[in-house]
């Protein structure tokens, strides 16, 4: 399949023979505590100020220490101390919501843009170089890279690791290292839009896995609104011009090693101190994705990478290089920011977001490459990712404790 790369950067050619080319400083916020004194018989409330840090709130909250009341003097101390809470709670909302808002679409619109240029260039190498396990090597390779580079420039914190911590974490690294493996299997054999359509079935297999190994019995609303997920994914596998057993069941794949990894990060990252930040989670599993390739892409494809390989092959060296290398970053590019966004908001809201980012991708990837799609296929999936919103919604309510 052939395609233009007029949208995304100027037009190119991946083989010389046409005919072969398929922190600041801590500050204590003020906490405004109530004392109620009764004179009289009226109820008198006074109000004083008193800065502890936020572990001191926890302490106190849970009976660790005692509550710091000091004695209120009078009662202009108490007018100002609530005109002065009130200052903070209706200016501080409002001086941070634009901004945080602004930030947050900035970084939703950079994790859908690098969504599509990882799909659209992954699909273009492996078109003409069919050895995704070598590409997804490449993919880490720069990951790792791009890690190493920011603890030893101080970008980011390099954290400690303990052995306990990385025994925790492997299973995440494979899970997580199979799960772009089967993704550029997919992409290699079928289209990028039917890829991402059969992606959709993550929420499917999410729920799966979870009341197997977790024990979270699906609400009735959560198990309707699988129903449209399957039924649309079926409907589009069965009108997909593309279609290929192999990308398939690679993409089928992707979604059972993806969702095993989230649901193994429940269950294995529950002690304290295991627990890490998501970026440092991150950051650890591609390193270890990348140590766990090497022997792998060995095993399997060989050393295909090469400029004498890719020469005999007939490929333009330069450009598939290049192609590759924008992969591999537009790749560690959404993953990062993706952690990003939802240290920034809840999951249910993050579920939202990716369902239409999966949207976007799909509708991207068929201008782009030009895909033919029938009616009744562009009715599946709409079906399909009108269930993934919808499971997003609902997997919020949550079933009444009697």
């Amino acid at each position: 399949m052939q395609s233009t790369a007029i949208a995304f950067s100027p037009s190119f050619s991946l083989s010389n023979n046409p005919r072969k080319l398929i922190s600041q400083r801590f500050n204590p916020l003020p906490v405004y505590s109530a004392k109620h004194q009764r004179f009289g018989n009226g109820l008198v409330s006074f109000s004083s100020t008193c800065k502890i840090s936020p572990i001191s709130c926890l302490l106190r909250q849970s009976g660790w220490i005692s509550a710091v009341n000091p004695e209120p003097q009078n009662d202009s101390v108490a007018v100002r101390a609530a005109a002065e809470s009130a200052a903070v709670e209706e200016e501080s909302p409002k001086s941070n919501s634009f901004s945080d808002t602004l930030v947050l679409g900035m970084l939703f619109g950079m994790w859908y843009l690098f969504t599509v240029y990882f799909s659209i260039y992954s699909k273009q190498v492996l078109e003409v170089f069919p050895y995704p396990v070598t590409v997804t090597l490449s993919q880490f390779t720069v990951g790792t890279v791009i890690v190493i580079l920011m603890w030893t420039l101080n970008l980011y914190k390099r954290p400690k690791i303990s052995g306990a911590q990385i025994a925790a974490i492997l299973p995440l690294a494979v899970m997580h290292t199979l799960g772009n493996l089967f993704t550029n299997m997919s992409l290699g054999k079928v289209s990028v839009s039917f890829t991402h359509t059969i992606k959709a079935m993550e929420p499917f297999f999410s729920v799966i896995l979870s009341a197997m190994f977790l024990g979270e019995i699906p609400t009735i609303w959560v198990g309707l609104a699988l129903l449209p997920i399957v039924g649309g994914v079926s409907l589009a596998s069965i009108t997909e011009v593309s279609f290929n057993w192999v990308g398939f069941w690679s993409a089928m794949a992707s979604n059972l090693t993806n969702q095993s990894r989230n649901v193994l990060s429940k269950k294995l990252m529950v002690k304290k101190e295991d627990a890490v930040d998501n970026i440092t989670l991150f950051s650890i599993i591609t390193i270890m994705s990348f140590i766990l390739m090497v022997p792998t892409t060995i095993l399997m494809e060989g050393i295909k990478f090469t400029p004498s390989y890719l020469e005999a092959a007939g490929l333009n060296i330069k450009e598939i290089c290049t192609r590759s290398l924008l992969a591999a970053l537009s790749y560690h590019a959404y993953q990062q920011v993706a952690y990003m966004i939802l240290q920034r908001i809840s999951p249910v809201t993050h579920s939202v977001g990716n369902c239409v980012k999966r949207a976007v991708v799909i509708v991207a990837s068929v201008l782009f490459f030009r895909t033919p799609v029938s009616p009744v296929n562009s009715l599946g999936t709409g079906i399909a990712l009108a269930g993934v919103f919808l499971y997003s919604r609902v997997k919020r309510i949550k079933p009444k404790t009697t």
